[in-house]
């Protein structure tokens, strides 16, 4: 049984679904005014692997993720390139699309703009009106958050604490439209004629912030879903805003299952623009030549621990991810010369080993003592392929299990530069007649051409093997 750890509780408790075999998951997304930093694309991997796991552990994931396209910082953003702001959104949305489809991050089933339901926002302010949660100041909406009984839980946060901080931070006309410093805006009044608005029974305005994810977790999923998910700094006050408004509308619970991730770090300092040491994912992909490395490094660390990301720490996620390779491709050369049959106790081991991943991934999904479970079929794949003679079956099974659980890490095509031309494969095929009667001129002379075609090739004791350069 899948076991999480629940930031709401603070422990670990077992999964249960509120449909059994069917999964709501709601993750939090990017605000589209910048092309994405590595810290959102660490958020989309770690929840994209959490997804995966439960896909193969034979669930159905209805997967909900968003855009905040309307927020102060586009509306700045907009200003100072001298556009409006539909034209940053789109901007940085289809670049969101362009720098997480080379990582291999699917699909979420449903991505939503928070403009595409502003009516069901007004509907759902209307609502919190109605119910005495929420009121109108000035054109402002403000949510009564200490009406809501168990405000602030889920950071397990001092609620006077909270109240003294946020009148720290406001200026002394926001102060005068809450009637508390702790109230927080559903909907914002608009100040100015050149800024994005939409009509409301409040005045011109848009959304505030937290109130785009309630609605969207409503709208496509459900009033109480399964899990919800984002980085840890959003547990606080993005999260603690959600569950207040959700439940507050509904009166049911909003989330069975907070699971948050954690921070990047870059060469061991937190990441900001302040230290220059910010780093987009789309500065990374078009410097570094295999986004695959960049998914290794940020799915293989559990989800709740930060991640160090530095040149050295991307050279080792490199080196780990070309032994799996390798292992891989040990074994899937073997297999076209391998004698009918299987070999027990190999799969034996195989089946082991499997076992063993889905008992790390179980456990709070531990893709750290996962991978070191993938490493084991490594180690059992390096020296199977190195037998005189190995077995179909079980060779296929070798294969089929790495790439099985790889691809819950969203590392695929191990065997995607295994495939020739017509061409090459006839130059192959003649090199290993030319060995088998000992012309080892030709067989020099057609490895030369082979390389001129970008095809290393070598040979070892089962045979010859080569590769892309």
């Amino acid at each position: 049984m899948i076991h999480v750890y629940n930031t709401l509780s603070r422990e670990k408790e077992a999964f249960h679904a509120i449909t059994p075999g069917k999964v709501n998951m709601y993750v939090c997304g990017p605000t589209v005014y910048n092309y994405i930093h590595i810290g959102n694309a660490r958020s989309a991997i770690a929840f994209d692997v959490i997804r995966r796991y439960l896909e193969y552990s034979g669930y159905v994931v209805n997967y909900v993720s968003n855009f905040t396209d309307v927020d102060d910082k586009i509306i700045q953003r907009a200003r100072e390139e001298g556009v409006d702001e539909m034209t940053i959104a789109d901007k940085y949305a289809q670049a969101f699309d362009e720098d997480t489809i080379p990582l291999n991050i699917k699909p979420a089933t449903t991505r939503s703009r928070a403009t595409a339901v502003i009516p069901d926002i007004i509907a759902f302010v209307e609502d919190l009106i109605h119910k005495g949660y929420a009121y109108e100041s000035a054109g402002d909406v403000y949510f009564r958050a200490k009406k809501f009984k168990g405000y602030g839980i889920l950071a397990h946060q001092d609620l006077a604490e909270m109240e003294a901080n946020a009148a720290g931070r406001l200026d002394d006309q926001e102060l005068t439209r809450k009637e508390d410093p702790i109230d927080f805006a559903v909907w914002k009044a608009s100040h100015s004629s050149d800024e994005i608005s939409w009509v409301s029974p409040w005045g011109k305005g848009r959304p505030g912030w937290h109130i785009e994810c309630s609605v969207m977790a409503q709208k496509y999923l459900a009033d109480t879903i399964d899990i919800h998910g984002g980085g840890i700094d959003l547990a606080f006050p993005h999260h603690t805003n959600e569950i207040a408004q959700s439940e507050a509308r509904t009166g049911q619970t909003f989330v069975n299952y907070w699971l948050h991730n954690g921070f990047v770090n870059v060469n061991d300092e937190k990441m900001s623009k302040s230290l220059g040491n910010f780093t987009t994912v789309h500065d990374m992909l078009a410097h570094y030549d295999d986004p695959m490395v960049i998914r290794y490094l940020l799915a293989t660390t559990q989800y709740r621990r930060p991640i160090n990301y530095a040149p050295d720490t991307l050279e080792q996620a490199r080196a780990e991810l070309e032994r799996i390779r390798t292992a891989y491709r040990n074994v899937f050369f073997r297999i076209s010369t391998a004698k009918t049959g299987h070999d027990d106790s190999v799969d034996y081991a195989i089946a082991e080993h499997i076992s063993h991943f889905r008992e790390a991934m179980d456990d709070d999904f531990n893709t750290q003592n996962a991978i070191a479970s993938i490493f084991e079929l490594v180690t059992i794949a390096n020296n199977y392929a190195s037998r005189d003679e190995i077995k179909l079956d079980t060779a296929t099974r070798l294969t089929h299990a790495i790439a099985d659980l790889m691809n819950v890490f969203g590392i695929n095509g191990l065997s995607e530069h295994l495939t020739l031309s017509a061409e090459a494969q006839a130059l192959l095929d003649k090199r290993v007649q030319a060995r088998a009667v000992r012309d080892f001129n030709l067989s020099d002379q057609l490895r030369d051409q082979l390389s001129d075609m970008g095809i290393i090739v070598e040979d070892t004791t089962q045979g010859q093997r080569w590769h892309h350069a």
